[in-house]
């Protein structure tokens, strides 16, 4: 529990700072968010932008430390690195996405940058189930304690 707590509060204050530069979208993203993409609201405003984020993050990372506790150490390692990989292939997919259709180029570089920040903090997730070790369960003593006797 000792080292998961820094984390956790790192993944709060990256999807802080990610809700942040999500809600300051430029005008025309803006427009878009209130007319269009009504479904987008919520990224508007800094603080439902960082707690959908943060949300996302703490659902990753229990599904990604249940994994950890289920599997083998090499079968762990198979699927943090997999996880590693496909939040790498977002990060680029959403990169190509948002440098090649219109209406998501213009809607803003500050946007663009809390997205990216939701991806490496989905990697650090990958990296922190990686590297951290497997938690133990106290040992039980194989021999049962014996009743005192009264003489």
């Amino acid at each position: 529990m000792k080292r998961v707590l820094p984390v956790i509060f790192l993944l709060a204050i990256l999807s802080v700072i990610s809700g942040v530069l999500m809600s300051e979208m430029n005008f025309i993203g803006r427009i878009g968010v209130s007319w269009v993409h009504k479904e987008y609201h919520f990224l508007k405003i800094w603080w439902q932008g960082a707690l959908a984020v943060f949300g996302a993050l703490l659902v990753l990372f229990t599904i990604q430390g249940v994994l950890k506790m289920r599997l083998g150490k090499g079968a762990n390692a198979l699927a943090q690195i997999v996880l590693f990989l496909l939040s790498l292939g977002a990060l680029y997919i959403t990169y190509s996405d948002f440098r090649h259709n219109l209406s998501h180029k213009i809607i803003g570089e500050r946007f663009h940058l809390g997205i990216y920040l939701f991806f490496i903090s989905w990697m650090i997730i990958s990296l922190f189930h990686l590297f951290s070790n497997k938690t133990t369960t106290p040992k039980v003593d194989a021999e049962p304690t014996k009743p005192a006797t009264n003489r």
